[in-house]
């Protein structure tokens, strides 16, 4: 007997990460009350990403071009390279105006205690990056954008570690306070770090 198509489409829906059933079956009436036009926007959409897009070459961003439009942009600050864990943590970074530099997207961090090690992630695709550069520019910075996670943390000192011998500087982006936020009710950790990264002003 076939599966009922509100009950299928509500069992998809909540596979996605963040959604729940309750969540995923709002979003199936939704779609059902939409007009058919959307429905089939809706599903183009998904086939269209899923068949054109792929990962650069160069930096592992998700990107339908190859190189992606930072990889292939000559306004760029080449000398320096952002890591960052995931697609959407690049977008974060190029979101603030402060970063003119290169990406590079690790795609998942380490994290021994789920099995997960260094050639689950794009690292080694860093690695070969910082020593066969094609275009000739040399990279002078590697800034470690990962989250400030007991993982992201393993990930941004096996980095320095790894690119020590490559004689490139590996920073680390600073991490505390957020604005807005108050000390009363910082954890001890973030309070701790602002502490320890503090800057003269």
């Amino acid at each position: 007997m076939a599966r009922d198509p509100i009950a299928e489409l509500v069992n998809q829906l909540a596979k996605l990460p963040g959604i729940g059933e309750k969540t995923a079956t709002r979003l199936a009436f939704h779609i059902l009350g939409a007009p058919a036009s959307y429905a089939r926007d809706l599903a183009a959409a998904i086939i269209q990403v899923k068949e054109r897009i792929v990962l650069c070459s160069r930096c592992c961003n998700l990107t339908e071009a190859d190189p992606c439009i930072y990889c292939g942009s000559t306004r760029r600050d080449r000398s320096k390279i952002c890591v960052v864990e995931r697609p959407t943590d690049l977008r974060a970074v190029e979101a603030t105006g402060e970063f003119r530099g290169l990406y590079h997207v690790l795609h998942g961090v380490l994290s021994p205690l789920e099995g997960i090690g260094p050639d689950d992630i794009k690292l080694r695709e860093l690695i070969t990056r910082l020593q066969d550069r094609d275009d000739g520019d040399p990279v002078d910075e590697v800034i470690v954008a990962t989250n400030p996670s007991t993982d992201g943390e393993t990930t941004a000192l096996y980095v320095s570690r790894l690119l020590g011998p490559l004689g490139i500087t590996v920073s680390r982006i600073a991490s505390g306070i957020p604005m807005g936020g108050d000390l009363e009710y910082t954890d001890k950790a973030t309070l701790g770090r602002a502490l320890a990264h503090r800057r003269t002003i």
